[in-house]
């Protein structure tokens, strides 16, 4: 199913809380809506649900305005990142209320909800009350109740968040598969940028009610449009640092400069901006050396998070290993110059074709 958002906004009262909004969503893809909280991910899906009207523009659904029809009539699914279940229902039940409601035979039914159930992992539970279930088991309930409806659009709104670390790996893998062949339209939001390389297809970076753009996720990561592209994709914060370029050379200050890519040598002498990932920033190895103050280094399993002040820019270092450092201490961090990425005055990327 082609969902399209024609120039659509929304506004409540003096607020707006979606900018104007032209996007295409891709079929048969995973559709990535990726941004922090209030980022306006969830209202967007209400538009696109039909829970919410919008201000201006249009909902086309296979080219056909579907703005002003109601959530009841159109072939839609959505799970949110709290889950909703119908407290009086077993486990099966739930699954199976939507099936029922579309007046699907009893066998097709028990055939449905036992497939969705094997997938999720419910099959001892479905006798169960959601009342009966631990946080994770209703919220796989609402996820089954969702896939087993087979929409056209399904709408999901970090849907694994509330998940145990192992069955969010697993759904992780399996939810692409699952739509492969449904000829669905999936959106799923998200706010971890980890979960959008993870689920790949097309990602949208928003921000404060904008989409900033919108294209294949590994592109989007790797050539983000702008600096605000570049902050959204990037969980520990992309290292932003002013620069300035001097014949072939880039000055992060006085003591520390490199040779600048081929590509950027003809852009005017004058102050740029970087941004360089925290896994690139490395108290190891790298072309470029600088020295800070460092703020904190936490440990996360077998990766170390080092924030050091650099020349006032606070910057992080995630890296492989177990490194230790005490508050306060000088340390010297590397980088490589080709792994940065530099914006030009308006914030927008340079490309380097890297």
């Amino acid at each position: 199913m082609a969902v399209e958002l024609h120039r659509v906004s929304l506004r409540v009262g003096a607020e707006t809380h979606i900018y104007e909004t032209d996007l295409s969503l891709q079929t048969g893809q995973f559709n990535i809506l990726l941004g922090t909280t209030l980022s306006g991910k969830t209202t967007l899906m209400r538009l696109m649900a039909g829970l919410e009207k919008p201000t201006t523009g249009e909902l086309r659904v296979n080219g056909e305005d579907v703005t002003g029809v109601p959530v009841q009539r159109r072939s839609v699914a959505m799970v949110y990142q709290a889950f909703i279940n119908y407290p009086s229902f077993s486990v099966y039940d739930n699954i199976a209320s939507p099936l029922k409601v579309a007046g699907l035979p009893k066998a097709e039914i028990d055939e449905k909800v036992s497939r969705f159930a094997e997938l999720l992992k419910l099959t001892p539970m479905l006798k169960r009350l959601p009342s009966e279930l631990s946080g994770g088991q209703q919220q796989r309930t609402a996820l089954a109740r969702a896939l087993v409806k087979g929409a056209e659009l399904v709408l999901l709104d970090e849907p694994l968040a509330n998940l145990d670390y192992k069955l969010r790996e697993e759904l992780r893998d399996e939810l692409p598969r699952m739509f492969a062949d449904s000829g669905a339209t999936v959106v799923y939001a998200t706010s971890e940028p980890l979960e959008a390389l993870m689920l790949g297809g097309y990602t949208a970076t928003l921000s404060q009610g904008r989409v900033i753009q919108f294209g294949p996720t590994s592109a989007i990561y790797r050539h983000p449009e702008n600096l605000t592209s570049a902050q959204v994709f990037s969980d520990p914060p992309v290292n932003i640092a002013m620069i300035e370029k001097r014949g072939d050379s880039a000055y992060l200050n006085d003591s520390v400069s490199w040779n600048i890519p081929p590509q950027l040598a003809r852009l005017p002498d004058g102050k740029y901006r970087i941004g360089l990932r925290p896994h690139h920033l490395s108290p190891n190895t790298g072309q470029v050396e600088v020295e800070g103050e460092v703020q904190i280094a936490e440990i996360s399993g077998s990766e170390s998070i080092i924030r050091v002040n650099i020349e006032g820019n606070n910057w992080v270092s995630e890296t492989h290993g177990i490194h230790g450092y005490e508050f306060g201490q000088r340390a010297s961090f590397f980088f490589d110059a080709e792994r940065c990425l530099y914006f030009d005055a308006d914030e927008r990327l340079i490309d380097i074709g890297v």
